[in-house]
């Protein structure tokens, strides 16, 4: 079964998490496919690993860049509204809501979801629940008042 990390996020965003989460993966020599709920948010994510850090290169890429086929299966991130595995990754980041039919495929899972909103807190904890039924290892992490990263029981 799949690893499946629930992070909680209060103190920061998405958009100052998941670049780490990123980061992380590639140091691991893994490759990430981060699922959205729109076409929209894609972009905004496309936009932000080629700028959160000036002096960072994610290497990415979404459907819109037309890699050819074979490209396809050594991309370290691919950014997708699609939920198929087009580059073979092995851990799969789930943001803005957004679900896989294929979670069991994935080493590991991020959930990344808004706890400032109490409605996407409740379809986390549906979330939580429907793994938990389908037999995946789950963890909830949450951020300190310090903002560090606290796995939670």
């Amino acid at each position: 079964m799949t690893d499946v990390a629930f992070y909680h996020l209060e103190r920061s965003t998405l958009d100052q998490v998941l670049p780490k989460l990123l980061e992380k993966t590639l140091a691991a020599e893994k490759r990430a496919q981060v699922l959205s709920g729109s076409d929209d948010k894609v972009d905004a994510l496309n936009t932000l690993l080629w700028t959160y850090h000036p002096e960072s290169w994610m290497p990415h890429a979404t459907a819109k860049d037309k890699i050819a086929e074979p490209d396809l299966k050594t991309m370290p991130v691919w950014l997708s509204v699609d939920d198929t595995n087009v580059n073979d990754a092995e851990f799969l980041f789930l943001t803005d809501g957004a679900a896989s039919r294929h979670l069991s495929t994935f080493e590991r899972c991020f959930d990344l979801f808004d706890g400032n909103d109490q409605a996407v807190v409740k379809k986390a904890r549906e979330r939580w629940k429907r793994y938990l039924e389908d037999g995946h290892n789950l963890t909830y992490w949450q951020q300190n008042l310090n903002g560090a990263w606290q796995k939670k029981q």
